[in-house]
């Protein structure tokens, strides 16, 4: 945390996309006179945004993964660790078996360290940027307001993975670090903070940057609504969840509205969040800007999912991060093309067995590989059983998500597998539609709730279909799809009861596999209940591995603190509830 002069030499050698700020040719080192002038300073900022890729680029990175993919995913109902076996990366099958999680896992501690490497980037830049005038530095208020965003981004992620942090400012001196408790605020107190900074950040932001990448206005009120959503799911010491706040609600529905007067809107077709043609279109409200042919050795590419390429013949990848065959049964719909919310899980949606005996959500075509199925425009087999790495394990299922199709020129070819020029969307409009919805459910005004969940449900139904391998028509689909928007007195009941299932399961579909599910469940109050009742009860039966995982409430909605950093507290830091102090 304290090489400030060696972040900046790294950020004036970056190279990145093309089409963006981050687009800066290499300049050497810097020295003590460039520090504080306006290139320094601007190095600075992106050497900060460079750290939403992950601050050690493509050292390590996918241990680390800045898309939550294991964090959000693996260790909710909806996707499986992967790769060659359970002994292939075991921290991370801790993670998913909830058993072994110890403070001593080096993966957390650098997932730690790693964070606050990232939003100390941010500090820096704001240390100089305190130091300087308007005439001097002509963006610098812009600038401010992104690194105040770039830092509660951070701090928000240490927080739903950690839960007690130590929070500074800039002007905390670095050998007063180890000074500062992990427990001097509560969640509550934290997300208030994270709250206030977005806040900050988006009256110093313009409503337009000049330079795609740079995060605007709408993006920092977008942050602030969800830090705000969070908030007010109150919970205790144990993490139970106590109360939900009709203020913070309120204010939620508030800044959605604010956001949707930025011009966002959902893409109309739903593979288009996987094609670079569209990654800053209107959906785009805060990405990870990724590229590839910028004159660095492999791109800049999301090496956070590095691992996470199909065997196949596409991507010769690891085969990381597999769909769970929860998630699969979750996409089944009924005869009127709504969820069968209270009994999807019953049985399961074989590809092979079921055809096209069993209506579907064309969205689960679009999220996963499935045998026989076409995959995205490849145009030389379906994905098909050698594709898996660890079929007896993991099963058969590949993540479809972040993967661009074969032909695209903006692919790698071969190593890194899967690389590709693809952003990774942090913040998308379909999110801040669900979050509107869930806030007003909660409020009571689920009428209101109704139209959002309909909206997002009515684009996948007005998206391109999957066609069958060897397909004869335009018409001739992989699957029997089947979705229609909720229709009160139709095909539904629209209770406040009924509508919240409605919400949470409509995030569960449209946001599957980008990092989100475990922390709705945690921010819900229900993680127990669904990851031991609903999954691992019913999982086991096809997959072994899980037998013996299980949810402990009251200790696994977080992580424990990494021992390493309580030894660097010189035992300041204290545990979190569950977890015991090791040496």
């Amino acid at each position: 945390m304290k090489y400030k002069y060696l972040l900046l030499a790294a950020a004036f050698t970056w190279t990145a996309c093309s089409d963006s700020f981050l687009d800066c040719p290499p300049q050497g080192t810097v020295n003590d006179g460039v520090l504080g002038s306006e290139d320094g300073i601007n190095a600075l900022c992106t050497s900060a945004y460079a750290a939403l890729a992950g601050p050690n680029g493509s050292d390590n990175t996918h241990l680390h993964p800045t898309t939550n993919w294991v964090y959000g995913d693996v260790r909710a109902e909806t996707a499986y660790k992967g790769g060659g076996g359970i002994g292939d990366l075991w921290e991370f099958n801790a993670f998913e078996t909830f058993t072994g999680v110890y403070a001593t896992n080096g993966l957390l501690d650098g997932k730690w360290f790693l964070l606050y490497c990232s939003l100390q980037r941010a500090n820096s830049a704001l240390r100089e940027l305190n130091n300087v005038t308007v005439e001097a530095v002509p963006d610098r208020d812009s600038r401010i307001g992104e690194m105040r965003f770039l830092r509660a981004h951070f701090f928000f992620e240490m927080s739903r993975l950690f839960n007690q942090i130590p929070y500074f400012d800039e002007n905390v001196a670095t050998e007063d670090y180890v000074k500062i408790p992990n427990n001097e605020f509560t969640r509550d107190e934290i997300l208030k903070k994270l709250a206030a900074e977005f806040e900050a950040a988006a009256k110093l932001l313009p409503e337009k940057q000049t330079q795609i990448g740079r995060v605007n206005k709408y993006a920092a009120l977008a942050y602030q609504a969800k830090v705000i959503l969070y908030r007010a799911y109150k919970q205790d010491e144990k993490h139970n969840v106590t109360e939900i706040t009709p203020a913070l609600l309120t204010k939620v529905v508030e800044l959605c509205d604010q956001v949707a007067q930025g011009g966002y809107g959902l893409l109309p077709d739903f593979q288009q969040l996987a094609e670079v043609e569209h990654e800053h279109g209107i959906e785009s409200v805060f990405g990870v800007e990724y590229s590839i042919g910028d004159g660095t050795d492999n791109g800049r590419i999301n090496w956070s999912n590095l691992l996470n390429a199909p065997k196949g013949p596409v991507y010769s990848g690891d085969g990381f991060f597999q769909p769970s065959q929860n998630l699969v049964n979750s996409y089944k719909t009924d005869k009127n093309g709504i969820p069968v919310i209270d009994t999807y899980n019953n049985s399961n949606l074989m590809t092979v067995e079921d055809g096209f005996k069993t209506n579907v959500d064309p969205r689960l075509d679009f999220t996963v590989g499935r045998l026989g199925i076409r995959w995205k425009n490849y145009k030389t087999a379906p994905y098909a059983e050698d594709w898996a790495r660890e079929p007896a394990t993991y099963g058969y299922y590949g993540c479809k998500k972040f993967l661009l199709s074969p032909e695209s020129p903006y692919m790698v070819k071969g190593w890194p597998w899967g690389g590709s020029a693809l952003n990774f969307q942090i913040i998308r409009y379909a999110d801040v539609l669900l979050w509107k919805a869930e806030a007003l459910i909660e409020l009571g005004r689920y009428n209101e709730a109704l139209p959002l969940i309909n909206t997002v449900r009515e684009r996948a139904k007005n998206s391109r279909y999957v066609l069958a391998w060897n397909n004869t028509s335009d018409t001739d689909y992989a699957a029997a799809y089947k979705i229609e928007p909720y229709q009160p007195g139709v095909n539904c009941t629209w209770t406040q009861e009924y509508a919240r299932q409605a919400l949470r399961f409509e995030r569960k579909l449209e946001l599957a596999m980008e990092g989100e599910r475990f922390f709705d469940l945690v921010r819900w109050g229900i993680a127990d209940k669904v990851l031991n009742d609903e999954y691992f009860a019913k999982e086991k039966e096809v997959r072994d591995y899980l037998k013996n995982a299980k949810f402990v409430k009251g200790r696994d909605e977080y992580f424990p603190i990494p021992q390493a950093q309580i030894n660097f507290s010189g035992g300041l830091y204290k545990q979190n509830p569950g977890y015991a102090n090791e040496k």
